[in-house]
């Protein structure tokens, strides 16, 4: 009934939602003399935030047309690599013969989309060829597709992996981090000749015991079965997904901004003062950053609740315990990966002390191979968007993978 409610309640609020988008039409008509009045603005400004707090959020779009490359404006096409049920590997195909290192960007499903990582595809693409894994919505997979949890999407990571052949380096963004490190290890374990150059962890949780937060300690203080029975539910038959468990979207938004519930409501009351000031830079920078991230999707919920397990719970992989389909993942197996972890000063998702902790556990790599990277005064989404990321992170996430790829390794070979 849960979803039920979630939709019948959108459904009530469309003629609120109505009203107010033809009254900020109205307010903002050039041609209404009211609407170059200081009360004017107000009106328009207030009946803006009541459309955006009414709205159904849908996939965002990556809106990456271009980047540059050697000082040269080039253009960039999305393409379709590899799809699968639960996932498509998009390729931002640059209009480029510059021969690049090859990224294959994992990112998390946890709730938003893969767009939420343009600004960290935006700094790569203009000096890699980077492939990025765009999950789907577990309410628009038919349930003839089959189920999805934490083993498969190990499973994807490795055939992406393996798509894109040994000289890939794999990049995770949160979530992601710890199958990302299976899949790897995995690999290494199977003597798989795909196994990728190095691997970059960005403030994902492979220890969650080295520095607990709200979402730890949550996970910690209820059992499983608490999970299943509070925010897993069937997703109405009205959906191409009809039938499917799933951890919906909405829920894991509203968990978000719930824990910094008074930041969001002050960044709301200053957009209604942006728009009243007729100050539209600050005022769309608002709109963009919300537009991103109030769009959420539905986890099926086999892979929400293993997550939750294996994760937060048991602690599985830092113990030495986590098997994938019978078989125990062992990161000291990875001795041809080299590996560089990045954390953020202010992170209050994954602390600073949980994605490091991969160092310990890759003891087989050789020291020379591994790196690691605190940045001062970030959080969470500091660490892979924005001005920090760009010009202190990305640097050095690019020194490292080029230090690391064959095709540097080539070239220094041919120049001796």
């Amino acid at each position: 009934m849960l979803y039920q409610l979630y939709d019948f309640q959108h459904a009530a609020l469309t003629p609120l939602r109505l009203a107010a988008e033809a009254t900020q039409a109205t307010f903002q008509h050039p041609l209404n003399p009211g609407a170059y009045t200081r009360f004017g603005r107000a009106v328009a400004a207030g009946a803006e935030l009541i459309e955006r707090t009414t709205r159904r959020w849908g996939k965002p779009e990556f809106g990456l047309p271009t980047t540059v490359v050697d000082g040269r404006e080039v253009a960039v096409t999305e393409e379709v690599a590899l799809q699968k049920p639960f996932c498509t590997l998009v390729n931002f195909a640059r209009d480029t013969v510059r021969d690049d290192p090859k990224v294959l960007l994992v990112a998390p499903l946890s709730g938003h989309y893969a767009t939420l990582l343009r600004g960290t595809v935006a700094a790569l693409i203009q000096n890699h060829d980077v492939y990025v894994t765009d999950w789907h919505d577990a309410k628009m997979v038919p349930l003839s597709r089959g189920p999805f949890d934490l083993d498969d999407y190990i499973q994807y990571v490795i055939d992406f992996i393996r798509f894109l052949g040994p000289d890939v380096h794999v990049m995770a963004v949160c979530q992601p981090a710890v199958p990302v490190l299976a899949a790897v290890a995995l690999m290494a374990q199977m003597d798989d000749p795909c196994q990728p150059r190095s691997m970059v962890l960005m403030g994902g949780p492979i220890d969650t015991t080295a520095a607990p937060t709200q979402v730890t300690q949550l996970a910690e203080t209820r059992d499983i079965g608490w999970f299943e029975r509070s925010v897993i539910t069937t997703v109405p038959v009205y959906y191409p997904g009809g039938l499917r468990r799933v951890y919906p979207g909405f829920i894991q938004l509203t968990g978000f901004m719930s824990m910094n519930l008074d930041r969001h409501v002050g960044e709301h009351f200053k957009l209604f003062r942006h728009l009243v000031r007729g100050d539209g830079e600050s005022a769309e920078a608002h709109r963009k950053f919300y537009d991103e991230y109030l769009s959420v999707l539905d986890l099926t919920a086999e892979f929400y609740l293993q997550t939750v397990n294996t994760v937060f719970q048991r602690h599985s992989l830092p113990k030495g315990e986590m098997t994938w389909r019978g078989m125990t993942v062992t990161p000291s197996a990875i001795t041809r990966t080299a590996l560089m972890t990045v954390e953020g000063e202010l992170d209050d998702i994954s602390a600073p002390g949980q994605t490091i902790a991969a160092h310990r556990l890759c003891s087989g790599i050789p020291d020379e191979m591994q790196v690691d990277h605190m940045q001062k005064g970030v959080g969470h989404y500091g660490i892979f968007n924005g001005r920090r990321w760009r010009e202190e992170i990305e640097p050095r996430v690019r020194a490292f993978i080029r230090r690391h790829d064959v095709r540097s390794t080539r070239r220094l070979a041919a120049a001796e």
